[in-house]
């Protein structure tokens, strides 16, 4: 069985706080086989990721987590940008006409745009977009949305026979991993298939303590808006802290 953690933001996101080399060192450290770049509205990182991950052993799914009118969406699979700002509908179809696949990502959760499970569910009465909305982030292990996610997401994945997606959504390189889909397989040609057909799992591989994810990433964070970065230029290199501009 194959491992895959299809949210994690690099510095091409506001919030993000690793460069793309050392989300790759990280994920495959920890035994990831296949990561997506999910950028918020940006898809150089995805573009650089695909570029980098031979490196490291790694295959990259292209992605970005695209700002919808009815909330956020993963954008998979898709090597161009995706439009921000549109409707829901429009959106899924700019992925479908891109060949990729979509997530609903931390679905429900309160103040962080999320889709709610009302939109989900409508969404999946069309056969067309259902084709394209395939999955539900079932576990997401960001700190704001583990607990929420494991009442709503489940359940309503498994109602409306969706796959159940587990990803770390994670802004720092302590949190890549958290959360994880396993597939059969182990390429992201694989791990496409197991979301088309639902048979993908969810689970928690590497749970970190809120306490520890928050000291790492606040600040790193900080450090990011002063113009310092999580920076990892070679694959034996040691994490450490760069210039913005440089890294």
């Amino acid at each position: 069985m194959g491992l895959g953690d299809l949210h994690i933001h690099s510095t091409h996101s506001w919030d993000g706080t690793a460069t793309v080399a050392a989300i790759l060192r990280t994920a495959a450290a920890r035994g990831l086989n296949v990561v997506a770049i999910t950028d918020h509205d940006q898809i150089a990182g995805a573009c650089e990721a695909l570029a980098l991950a031979p490196a490291y052993g790694l295959e990259v799914v292209p992605g970005v987590e695209v700002s919808t009118t009815a909330g956020h969406l993963l954008a998979l699979y898709v090597r161009r940008p995706i439009p921000a700002g549109r409707s829901l509908v429009e959106t899924l179809w700019r992925i479908g006409e891109a060949g990729g696949l979509a997530v609903a990502p931390h679905p429900g959760a309160f103040g962080m745009e999320s889709l709610s499970p009302r939109v989900i569910r409508r969404i999946r009465r069309s056969s067309d977009l259902a084709r394209i909305l395939v999955g539900v982030e079932t576990l997401n292990g960001s700190l704001i949305f583990r607990r929420r996610s494991s009442v709503v997401a489940p359940p309503l994945a498994q109602a409306l026979g969706m796959a159940h997606v587990g990803n770390s959504d994670a802004h720092s390189v302590a949190l890549i991993g958290s959360g994880v889909t396993r597939f059969a397989g182990h390429t992201a040609a694989d791990l496409r298939r197991g979301l088309e057909t639902s048979s993908t799992q969810a689970f928690a591989d590497q749970p970190q303590a809120a306490l520890a994810v928050a000291a790492d990433w606040l600040p790193r964070y900080l450090l990011r808006r002063a113009g310092w970065v999580t920076t990892s230029r070679t694959f034996d290199e040691p994490l450490r802290l760069g210039r913005l501009a440089s890294a």
